[in-house]
């Protein structure tokens, strides 16, 4: 028979049956005290402080991992005698994968049905993958020499091997924040997750400071060198056992609910209409979608079975084509919070990435290419070591900026962090820019931080308040609701994506402007970007009352 409305409601199954299905005992009863909506997504209960901290500590191992990074690769990439030539090749390898990828991967964990959640298998593949890469970048010259005897040979591979574990590390690195964030919205209430994005740029930044404090310390002169075949690899113990710590926590921090179908014609109508536009079960039925027989069954646990069938068998695979339309298809607001996401991290990475080599080189005065025992270059190598002392600014500043940003979210609101954060960036690096001074800059340099904070709070946040704004509206009438929520996945991997792709555009564009117009060129193009995103944050950003 035709399945109604009312009969399919009927036949679905009680919420605390759905929440014990494939669920440990532990699980369980962290799942029996949640609720369900009427239309069926999971209410989260309130979570302790100690969870959200538990939550921050992947982004903590993260950003550890990534500021010993910043300050190693190049000079592994130097030591293994990689061509000059092949160096933009390694920094856009990773952003276009990631580009490419993220959407796919996002929509992919909206519909994960693992018994461990939609989220944590991601995250957990994701934090392998960085572990790999940087065993491969910090180790590659000693694993290719216990393979590989010739001197030739071990250059070459040497070089292939440290090649791959940056694209590796830096592809990893860049796409789990994505499912990070997602998981954080799927087990929180609203509130907990202003909570739990405010922890997230907090351990950001602490992670980012120590990191960048473990690459300044000369490991040379310690007993760990003796025991090891080198400094890079004293970093790799203390990172990777950082990381595999804090990646170990996140992921017992707090228990997901396990996404469940009752077959996978049910999965695929959850997933995408024939339009590729998300809708509810009610609406299919309506249009004629739909059909179904409903039967009962003996069993206690289940009061009734539905078996539902879609109009055609070619539309149970989800294509790359199909999810290029549905991110085409999203809503003008999602769409204009993308652009001003690009815009901040345009911003933002065209300064950091030629941070260093401009206190060097403009404030310090000195050259990189001068002879290594001349006084020009030793000058350059003092402004960087000092440029990485405002780097460690500015991830202290990021930490306490990201608590500030509590006490003055009541006051100014979403859109007044938001502007803020781009107009003091914009401000501080054009400052930078036109009296560059030791001192004024490293003062300056919190203002990174500022930004740094908000490029990590304030999107996700404004996610956050879109998709509780749609669920609303949902509750209120689900019959009028013209589209069904989209995936909070795809939604964070959409805003992700825009940092690959500030990478690709800054990977082609800058390095010419600097080799033309020299290291001034990116304090004074990151300004520039940063004050056209504010007038894109304050005029077209939409924001929730």
């Amino acid at each position: 028979m035709t399945l109604m409305k009312e009969s399919f409601h009927k036949a679905l199954p009680p919420a605390s049956e759905v929440a014990k299905v494939g669920m440990d005992s532990t699980r369980e009863e962290e799942a029996l005290t949640q609720s369900m909506t009427r239309t069926g997504a999971v209410v989260p209960k309130k979570r302790a402080v100690g969870r959200l901290i538990m939550h921050s500590m992947a982004m903590f191992g993260r950003e550890f991992c990534y500021a010993v990074e910043a300050a190693f690769v190049t000079p592994v990439l130097l030591s293994v005698g990689l061509p000059k030539n092949l160096y933009s090749l390694v920094w856009l390898i990773s952003p276009v994968l990631g580009f490419v990828l993220q959407p796919v991967v996002g929509s992919a964990s909206d519909h994960c049905t693992c018994n461990w959640g939609r989220r944590r298998p991601y995250i957990l593949s994701l934090g392998i993958i960085m572990l790999l890469g940087m065993t491969l970048y910090l180790n590659g010259d000693v694993i290719i020499s216990a393979f590989i005897a010739e001197r030739d040979k071990q250059r070459t591979w040497a070089i292939v091997i440290t090649m791959l574990g940056v694209v590796l590390f830096d592809f990893a690195a860049d796409f789990i924040d994505g499912p990070i964030k997602a998981y954080l919205f799927d087990v929180c209430t609203h509130q907990d997750k202003e909570k739990g994005l405010h922890y997230h740029a907090l351990f950001t930044g602490l992670g980012g400071a120590l990191g960048y404090l473990t690459g300044a310390m000369d490991w040379g002169q310690t007993v760990l060198v003796y025991s090891l075949a080198s400094e890079f690899q004293v970093i790799f113990f203390f990172a990777a056992l950082v990381f595999l710590i804090c990646l170990t926590v996140h992921l017992y921090s707090i228990p997901e609910v396990p996404l469940r179908y009752e077959n996978e014609e049910t999965k695929f109508l959850l997933e995408v209409s024939e339009s590729y536009k998300y809708s509810s079960i009610e609406e299919e039925i309506k249009n004629g979608y739909l059909k179904s027989t409903c039967t009962e069954t003996k069993a206690a646990a289940k009061p009734g079975k539905c078996t539902i069938t879609s109009r055609t068998e070619d539309q149970r695979r989800v294509t790359l084509k199909s999810l290029l339309k549905t991110l085409l298809s999203m809503p003008s607001h999602y769409r204009y919070l993308c652009v001003s996401h690009l815009f901040g991290w345009m911003a933002f990475l065209a300064n950091m990435l030629f941070f260093t080599d401009f206190m060097g080189q403009v404030v310090y005065k000195g050259s990189p290419y001068a002879p290594h025992n001349s006084t020009l270059y030793l000058t350059y190598k003092t402004g960087v070591e000092m440029g990485c002392w405002g780097l460690c600014i500015n991830a202290i500043s990021s930490s306490v900026y990201s608590y500030i940003q509590k006490i003055l979210l009541p006051y100014i609101g979403l859109k007044g962090l938001y502007f803020i954060g781009y107009l003091l960036f914009g401000l501080g690096t054009g400052l930078i820019g036109l009296f560059p001074n030791v001192y004024s800059t490293l003062a300056l340099c919190s203002l990174f931080g500022v930004m740094s904070s908000t490029l990590y709070t304030v999107p996700f946040h404004l996610i956050a308040e879109y998709h509780r704004e749609e669920e609303s509206l949902k509750l209120e009438d689900g019959e009028q609701a013209g589209e069904h929520r989209r995936g909070k996945g795809i939604d964070c991997a959409a805003l992700t994506c825009m940092v690959q792709l500030a990478q690709i555009i800054l990977g082609v564009g800058l390095g010419l402007l600097v080799s033309v117009a020299g290291s001034a060129v990116t304090v004074i193009s990151a300004s520039t970007v940063a004050l056209i995103g504010c007038c894109f944050v304050a005029f077209c950003v939409r924001y929730v009352e």
